[in-house]
């Protein structure tokens, strides 16, 4: 398993990053730590959640996502071979501390919550899981002003996580579907106010959306900030499961009707001609999708997810698939035609 720096923190993170907002809603407490074994076996030594996993996000199963991995934690007594990383909900879900926010004090109660329920001292990774500003972030497009925002100033949000890190509490720090906007100010903000320096920018990458070329790209790799490209089978929409309108049991866009964002008439176009490209050459187009997003010179880690053993393996085997020229210039060729059907 190759490793790669984050940022600039001297901690190396697998390039393989499991996910697990499943856990808890799709998969019960055993297949988690069945997961969690597998993956740490296989040599990843990275572990991706949240405080308000698991997806679909409800009151009665916030933070069961965490508490699985903190019971995995107590059983396995290895919580210093691997590294942990959760994020701070935004604003907009009234069942988490009242309506959360990316101030002071909600940040303080936030980390207590996951520090108490993965049971832990430590996080190694923190991070703001959206904007608490007025920003485009998940596929919205079309950004407008706000003249009546009441946001948190990033001033108090990244003073606060200074606090968690002085306090031994965190050691490093991140965004998550954030813009180039809010990646250059907080590194600017990192310099003349003395507070830590974002190590990484958590937000969707696969190859239905490769919007984070278009700013983000250059800034992770001038930057020193990584990407963590989360869904980056577009919600298993890539494996071809889906197509013709097929809707497998256990699916989870069978599931749950929320997850329309890679469901598009462009997005079965797309998906089509990489599940072709992938057929031609050999390929599991599961695979595929993913060695592609291994390659990338901007990438820290890539978040997979499974709700079963057998996805699992499959997404695993993704580490060791180096993919040839003439499949990614076709896969190029595919991106020129129907570029970003999903952003």
């Amino acid at each position: 398993m190759q490793t790669r720096p984050l940022g600039d923190t001297g901690i190396h993170v697998s390039r393989l990053c499991l996910g697990t907002m499943t856990f808890g809603e799709q998969n019960t407490e055993a297949e988690a730590h069945e997961q969690l074994d597998r993956a740490v076996a296989f040599g990843i030594n990275f572990i991706d959640t949240a405080e308000m996993y698991p997806v679909p996000p409800k009151a009665d199963t916030q933070g069961r996502t965490e508490s699985y991995i903190g019971s995995w934690l107590r059983r396995r007594q290895c919580r210093d071979d691997v590294i942990i990383a959760t994020k701070a909900t935004g604003p907009g879900l009234e069942h988490i501390r009242g309506g959360p926010r990316l101030t002071r004090d909600h940040l303080h109660q936030a980390i207590d919550g996951s520090l108490s329920r993965l049971q832990t001292d430590y996080i190694d990774l923190y991070q703001l899981h959206w904007p608490d500003r007025h920003t485009n972030f998940f596929g919205q497009l079309g950004y407008t002003p706000d003249d009546d925002e009441d946001a948190t100033a990033l001033e108090e949000t990244l003073s606060a996580l200074k606090e968690l890190v002085d306090a031994g509490k965190v050691r490093a720090i991140g965004l998550s579907n954030d813009t180039p906007w809010g990646v250059m100010q907080c590194l600017r903000l990192a310099e003349t106010m003395d507070v830590p320096r974002v190590a990484s920018i958590q937000n969707p990458y696969n190859l239905l959306n490769r919007s984070f070329e278009v700013g983000l790209a250059e800034i992770a790799h001038r930057e020193c900030v990584g990407l963590l490209a989360y869904s980056p089978l577009a919600f298993g929409v890539l494996s071809g499961k889906y197509l013709d309108g097929a809707r497998p049991p256990k699916g989870r866009l069978t599931l749950f009707e929320r997850f329309k964002r890679y469901t598009s008439e462009a997005a079965e176009q797309a998906t089509r001609a990489y599940v072709k490209i992938a057929r031609q050459h050999g390929l599991d187009p599961a695979q595929m999708a993913l060695a592609y997003v291994n390659s990338r010179p901007f990438l820290t880690s890539n978040i997979i997810g499974a709700t079963t053993m057998e996805q699992l393996e499959t997404n695993l085997a993704s580490e060791g698939l180096r993919l040839d020229q003439e499949v990614i210039d076709a896969i190029e060729n595919v991106h020129k035609r129907l570029p970003n059907p999903c952003p």
